[in-house]
């Protein structure tokens, strides 16, 4: 019997152990929810693997199927941060309560009050400037000024640019709902819709060939694309990309508008911690110099440069509107969209 009793002892104690070992396993994972599919992610994941011994669970998916998924796993959801583009969709997964506060003085001291959640729940990674793209061969860049004149009769039949139901377009029209109210707004809409060379198709890649091909002189892109087009090993892409330059608008009023990729900690993160420091890593001068060398984003840490094709445009004005306002004003400017039939 008491030989039982010290089998059972036994027993429990390698069964404790094991249980601690799962215990430390967990910790040393992380669950990466994200919409990003660039190699310089890869390869930034791979870095943090090996510096820090924490194993990464990679999740792909839109954001709209990230944040949907989230949802339905509620309290058992194994993610740990969520990263997807554009500030609208971080402030939509952050009114679903999706998402929980950061706490990180590395991460205050980096990161702008502008480019990330007034409440903490989300921070940017990165900036991408919404501008205009021209034709080289046909444009003269004096004869540009602000997203506002771009609705002047002198640009009819002129303007590219991708559908309403784009969210880089959604929170260019919020930004302008925020800084001009909504009845310019919609006049600001109308005026694009007026001006269009062909219905909205395609993304921002598409708009500049088809600058390159006469079909239009202007296109409104995110300026990462023109990056891509530039070192494309397609020949079409590269075509499209030298057909062009690019200006940034408003400098004399509000600025260019800026977007982010970002990154938020997940309500019901298993592994805290472990995802402040991920995030903590990905906004650290290394990491921010890899984003703005491989996929031409502007980095947000202030220590960082932007890689070399960016510093050929020229420094520019950053429009410093809260990145919130575009997650408040997404509904408002959807319906706007509708009603001036933008496709």
């Amino acid at each position: 019997m008491q030989k039982l009793f010290y089998l059972l002892f036994a027993f429990t104690i390698v069964l404790g152990c094991k249980s601690e070992d799962k215990k430390d396993e967990k910790i040393n994972e992380l669950t990466v929810y994200t919409h990003r599919h660039y190699e310089s992610d890869q390869e930034l994941f791979k870095q943090f693997e090996k510096e820090t011994n924490i194993k990464l669970n990679i999740v792909n998916a839109s954001a709209d199927e990230l944040i949907q998924k989230m949802s339905l796993e509620g309290k058992q959801s194994p993610a740990d941060v969520l990263i997807t583009v554009d500030a609208g969709r971080l402030y939509r997964a952050k009114s679903q309560d999706l998402l929980q506060p950061i706490s990180s003085s590395l991460i205050d001291s980096i990161v702008p009050s502008y480019l990330k959640d007034e409440d903490g729940h989300w921070v940017g990674l990165t900036k991408r400037a919404r501008v205009i793209a021209y034709s080289k061969e046909n444009i003269d860049s004096t004869q540009l000024s602000t997203y506002e004149d771009l609705t002047s009769d002198k640009w009819k039949n002129e303007i590219l640019v991708r559908s309403s139901s784009n969210i880089y377009n959604q929170s260019l029209l919020a930004s302008i709902i925020a800084n001009k109210g909504q009845e310019y707004a919609e006049n600001w809409a109308q005026g694009i819709v007026n001006n269009m060379a062909r219905s909205p198709k395609g993304n921002d890649r598409d708009q500049v060939k088809a600058v390159a091909n006469g079909v239009g002189n202007l296109a409104i892109v995110n300026t990462y694309y023109i990056g891509k087009l530039l070192n494309s090993e397609d020949e079409d892409e590269l075509k499209a990309g030298n057909s062009v330059n690019i200006f940034f608008p408003n400098q004399e009023t509000t600025g260019t508008h800026i977007n982010v990729s970002g990154i938020g900690v997940a309500k019901y993160s298993p592994n805290k911690e472990n995802a402040i420091q991920f995030i903590e890593f990905l906004l650290k001068e290394e990491a921010q110099n890899i984003f703005a060398g491989s996929n031409y984003e502007y980095p947000v840490n202030p220590n960082v440069e932007p890689s070399d094709i960016l510093k050929q445009w020229g420094d520019f004005k950053e429009d410093k509107l809260s990145l919130n306002e575009l997650g408040r004003n997404n509904k408002e400017a959807v319906i706007i969209f509708d009603k001036v039939g933008w496709k």
